[in-house]
């Protein structure tokens, strides 16, 4: 058994963990609730946006149609891997990189695979043995729609210009703050909407329908990433949280456990030394 001295210091170990972890919790929840607020307010106008621009450019025939909706023969494919630039948020990042290097080796076996990072981790991983064309981990200092708006024009750029023919997203998005959904969703090109029924949805365009299109694409798809970081960025600290929250009743069960050995311990340390008094004083009246 460990001596007195030994389980003390971890004791005092155990309890500075469990108080930082207790405040990296905090800190998480507190930023967690103006993540959510974000990305629920935005869900709605980002999914209304697709949907019409789906219906809209599904209508147009190829000559009138956008470079973004063009489907070509894949041999080139360009994977957004969305990570965080901070780890300690359980199996939040692995996630994604398990995903993309799934990806990789299944889905998009017979053709060449490159990655944009977004987060530090995902690009740290993967620069390890694949090609990763950028890392814009830089846009969680100051995530605005603006920011964004510029890793989308260059996502489209390589689209439009044939250096890739398929570009996906690999994020977590936010259902609450214990759960994560794994995402891979494509980007580019535009996913033609799917009719439930026969029957078209009529719109009154002014202007043209054309024009409409040619103004929406752009808007759309840089909404559509800001809106996968923004799921992402909640998802983190939700799983940070979470993560913090276990870390912090693991560290309490174990100090108890500590205490109770510690209190053991020295318990039959008081044992011993009380039975050595009394037979010093058994030997002195013998």
């Amino acid at each position: 058994m460990a001596n007195l001295k030994e389980i003390r210091n971890r004791i005092a170990s155990v309890s500075s963990t469990m108080q930082i972890t207790s405040a990296m919790k905090m800190v998480s929840a507190a930023k967690l609730k103006k993540a959510q607020d974000a990305i629920t307010a935005m869900r709605p106008y980002a999914n209304k946006l697709t949907e019409l621009l789906q219906n809209l450019s599904g209508s147009l025939d190829a000559d009138t149609g956008s470079a973004y909706a063009n489907e070509r023969p894949v041999k080139k494919v360009l994977a957004v891997v969305i990570t965080s630039n901070r780890g300690l948020c359980g199996a939040f990042n692995s996630n994604v990189i398990k995903q993309c290097i799934s990806l990789q080796a299944n889905t998009y076996k017979e053709q060449e695979v490159h990655f944009m990072a977004i987060g530090k981790k995902g690009n740290d991983i993967l620069r390890k043995k694949n090609a990763i064309i950028a890392n814009h981990s830089k846009v969680y200092d100051d995530l605005t729609f603006d920011n964004v708006a510029l890793i989308a024009e260059e996502l489209m750029k390589h689209f439009a210009d044939g250096t890739y023919d398929h570009i996906v997203l690999v994020y977590n998005k936010f259902k609450n703050a214990a759960t994560q959904i794994l995402m891979t969703e494509q980007f580019l090109p535009i996913v033609a909407a799917k009719s439930e029924s026969t029957t078209a949805i009529d719109y009154i365009y002014e202007p043209e329908k054309e024009k409409i299109v040619m103004e929406l694409i752009p808007k759309s798809l840089k909404t559509q990433l800001y809106k996968a970081i923004r799921d992402s960025f909640a998802s983190e600290h939700g799983a940070r949280m979470t993560a913090m929250h276990k870390a912090t009743d693991n560290a309490s069960e174990l100090r108890d456990q500590l205490k109770l050995t510690y209190n053991k311990a020295r318990q039959a340390a008081i044992t011993n030394e009380i039975l050595e008094i009394v037979g010093g004083a058994e030997a002195l009246n013998g």
